[in-house]
């Protein structure tokens, strides 16, 4: 995995925590099946990659 700074982190962190912020804010039922499938997976991978990022974060934080 590159290397990437705490700093780095942390924006990449509040952009996808805001990106997903707005995906839940999304009326589902006014989508149709193949939108609200995409709105789904895509808070889905939002959710994994946020739990990455809190993750690398915690190391850099017990190396410190």
């Amino acid at each position: 995995m590159p290397d990437f700074t705490a700093e780095e982190l942390k924006d990449a962190h509040r952009a996808l925590l805001s990106t997903l912020k707005k995906c839940e804010k999304i009326d589902a039922a006014k989508l149709g099946k193949s939108q609200r499938t995409l709105l789904e997976r895509r808070i889905a991978a939002l959710k994994v990659a946020l739990s990455l990022i809190e993750k690398e974060q915690k190391s850099f934080s017990q190396e410190a």
